[in-house]
């Protein structure tokens, strides 16, 4: 564990990290409304990211040691193969982002996905999933929890006149759940390789190897865009996640699952609010309902953050 004195520096680097979480939710959700493809499009997202992590392994020795101690690491069992699988939840994260997230808007997709991500995180800590240990569940996490899950009604709420379903909501829910799961696991191969680099390789690796598979197969019964959108930004959304996902397997180690994910909570919510304020979702600009929302979840996040030190025993 850190100094207390230096906790709340690794708390503002997650809440810091979690802003990019937010622009990366937008360009996926615009590379997947112009392409019409939702899954090609995060593919598209995740391929970008794993090429810079290529490039990563191919010119730092010390991640491609720390990348073959793998197969060991799950020899003598440090490693269990489903920390391996993070990746899979960053899958179905990215194809949430290009399915759902032009529909939502950047508030209400984050507060959707905040939802999730805090019931997931909260539990990763109970069980001791995270590299960090357990930790108890105590009443403010519970509250924090509950409330965050009245968040997404309050924001959902405004938009009962949509064009959409507000069953689309829990799509980017439980791709939160699946998040929350996959920053505790990530964690856990960060702290038994040593190398963020190695993670984050692992992770996005994973995720691109799945999302071609289901490309392909989708393929056989549907074609392909005949062509895809010129401009370079759109295909950033992996770069911005590779540097999520690295911050994030960072710092997990040191202030545990669940403060983690309330800190990317609240700079998911700031951040995306900034967002749709200033680049509104050409189908839902920003409502009062979401702002309600919003502001729910940051209360949310500060109740969650009550008595994190409280660990009970190390994993």
């Amino acid at each position: 564990m850190v100094k207390k004195s230096g906790n709340w520096l690794f708390v503002v680097f997650a809440i810091a990290i979690a802003s990019l979480n937010s622009l990366q939710a937008r360009v996926n959700a615009e590379l997947g409304f112009i392409t019409g493809d939702g899954l090609l499009s995060a593919f598209l997202s995740i391929f970008s990211g794993f090429v810079i992590l290529i490039l990563v392994m191919i010119f730092s020795a010390r991640a491609r040691t720390a990348l073959a101690m793998v197969p060991e690491l799950l020899r003598t069992k440090r490693l269990a193969w489903w920390h391996l699988l993070g990746g899979a939840s960053g899958a179905f994260y990215a194809v949430a982002q290009t399915t759902t997230g032009i529909l939502l808007g950047v508030a209400l997709f984050s507060v959707a996905i905040v939802s999730g991500q805090t019931l997931s995180s909260a539990l990763a800590d109970r069980y001791g999933i995270g590299p960090s240990g357990v930790h108890k569940l105590t009443p403010p996490r519970i509250l924090g929890t509950a409330l965050v899950l009245v968040a997404v009604i309050v924001s959902v709420g405004g938009q009962l006149n949509a064009d959409f379903s507000v069953w689309v909501a829990f799509v980017p829910f439980i791709a939160g759940f699946m998040f929350g799961l996959q920053l505790a696991v990530n964690g856990r191969v960060r702290k038994e390789t040593a190398s963020v680099a190695a993670s984050t390789f692992i992770n996005f690796g994973v995720a691109a190897v799945l999302l071609f598979v289901l490309v392909a197969i989708k393929s056989l019964f549907e074609p392909l865009p005949e062509s895809l959108p010129a401009d370079l930004w759109l295909y950033t959304g992996g770069v911005l996640g590779s540097m999520f996902i690295a911050g994030s397997a960072f710092v997990v180690g040191r202030i545990g699952v669940l403060v983690l994910g309330v800190s990317v909570v609240a700079g998911q919510l700031m951040g995306a609010t900034v967002i749709d304020i200033l680049a509104p979702s050409p189908l839902h600009p920003l409502t009062l309902s979401t702002i309600a929302g919003v502001v729910l979840a940051i209360i949310a996040v500060a109740i969650s953050s009550a008595n994190w030190r409280r660990k009970i025993r190390q994993s």
